[in-house]
């Protein structure tokens, strides 16, 4: 590769950098203003996975679609129940529902249905993901 070949090559990845760490810092604007839920702690490198394919970064605003329960089961009473799952040893789905269905009172077979709508949300969206730990206490 030649010095100006360098050179050039240089300059599109500082250009490229600079776009990213813009782009970054957009988001955690974006996730600090008043009723928006952004992701914590992701560096200008992995800005917006959703560019290859992976979940999103992107900050989602408290009454987005993504964080809106599904069939009553909110991503605070998944989150708790999980956490409550593990302290009893309980590993499937089936037990899981219907510990749900104990502490909320919750249907286990709506329950059941609720849980492939929230991975796939959390495949889609970092801060479902995220959220969701907090509220297991992690």
């Amino acid at each position: 590769m030649g010095l100006f070949s360098k050179a050039k090559k240089g300059m599109a990845d500082a250009a490229n950098a600079a776009g990213m760490a813009a782009a970054y810092n957009q988001q955690q604007a974006a996730a600090q203003q008043p009723g928006m839920v952004g992701v914590q702690g992701m560096g200008p490198v992995a800005a917006d996975p959703a560019l290859l394919g992976g979940p999103s970064t992107k900050p989602l605003s408290e009454d987005d679609p993504m964080l809106q329960p599904v069939n009553g089961v909110s991503l605070e009473i998944y989150g708790k129940s999980a956490a409550e799952a593990q302290r009893r040893g309980i590993t499937d789905e089936d037990g899981m529902a219907a510990l749900v269905e104990e502490m909320y009172g919750i249907p286990a077979a709506d329950v059941k249905a609720a849980f492939p709508v929230w991975i796939d949300r959390m495949g889609k969206s970092m801060v479902v993901g995220q959220q969701l730990r907090k509220h297991m206490g992690y």
